[in-house]
């Protein structure tokens, strides 16, 4: 296992791993979470022969926060991702990132497609219609005054657990304070809830028909991960041109918390891609 540091522009600051040999795979995390939090701790890609890299947003983990609380929009988050693949001389990837970072890899398809080989999104959750919806930008606002002034017990709070189905709100409780746990700048954490939510990967959801290459997309059922609405999973599924869909089976664990399947259906989108 390799670990470095990859400067961006504007003096943003990654922590990356890269680990394994053979196609390149990079990693993006979603929002609050960090590189841990993409397969789960599989190494599965690593050891079929993968170049496996992840690297922690700005802001997030063991990265620099960005120089401006508003650095966080999805032009910044993919020009980090375009310095990644340059700085490591990676000329095409297949991308698996979770929500943020989904729509990270989805946007860097839209604007360098010769640079992605396919795409594995999992739970992206972006919604052209509702994402400047008032109601929806105070609750993560809400949620980043709270990690600002509560630090990850008061996040935990705001954060709502007793909305989660009660077979799920231990687990699903236990999981969000160990990831917020590794972030070494909190306060910058919480400039990203204030300012992801306030960006758009793409103006419109038909903009995915215009992505060549092939796409899994991995959902979630509601009632594990209603933050993630397996409705717009399967929006992008059908909209992206080969695009196809993948979820748990009835009264499992969301599929994107089971890191060794995730893993096994990246390694089969590289073997897709060529």
């Amino acid at each position: 296992m390799a670990q470095r540091t990859i400067d961006t522009r504007p003096g943003v600051t990654l922590a990356t791993t890269a680990e394994g040999e053979g196609p390149a795979v990079v990693l993006l995390h979603g929002l609050t979470a960090s590189r841990r939090y993409v397969v789960m701790g599989s190494s599965t890609l690593q050891r079929t022969g993968h170049r496996v890299v992840s690297y922690d947003a700005r802001g997030h983990g063991a990265s620099s926060p960005a120089p401006a609380p508003d650095d966080y929009s999805y032009a910044e988050l993919g020009g980090d991702l375009t310095v990644v693949l340059d700085t490591l001389e990676i000329d095409r990837a297949v991308l698996a990132g979770v929500s943020m970072g989904a729509h990270t890899a989805l946007r860097l398809a839209l604007e360098l497609p010769e640079r992605v080989g396919a795409i594995v999104a999992i739970t992206p959750a972006f919604d052209p219609v509702e994402y400047a919806d008032p109601g929806r930008l105070a609750r993560w606002d809400a949620l980043s005054d709270a990690l600002r002034s509560g630090g990850i017990e008061g996040f935990a709070e705001a954060f709502g657990l007793q909305r989660i189905p009660a077979g799920w709100r231990e687990t699903v409780g236990r999981a969000l304070r160990q990831r917020m746990a590794v972030h070494e700048h909190l306060d910058a954490v919480a400039d990203a809830l204030r300012a992801v939510p306030r960006s758009a990967p793409f103006a419109d959801l038909h903009a995915l028909e215009q992505i060549e290459c092939p796409v899994l997309v991995i959902g979630s059922r509601d009632d594990a991960d209603p933050a993630h609405p397996l409705q717009i999973a399967q929006r992008y599924a059908e909209l992206l041109p080969r695009g196809r869909l993948a979820v748990e089976e009835e009264g499992r664990s969301p599929l994107a918390w089971q890191g060794g399947r995730v893993s096994k259906l990246i390694a089969e989108v590289v073997t897709q891609a060529g």
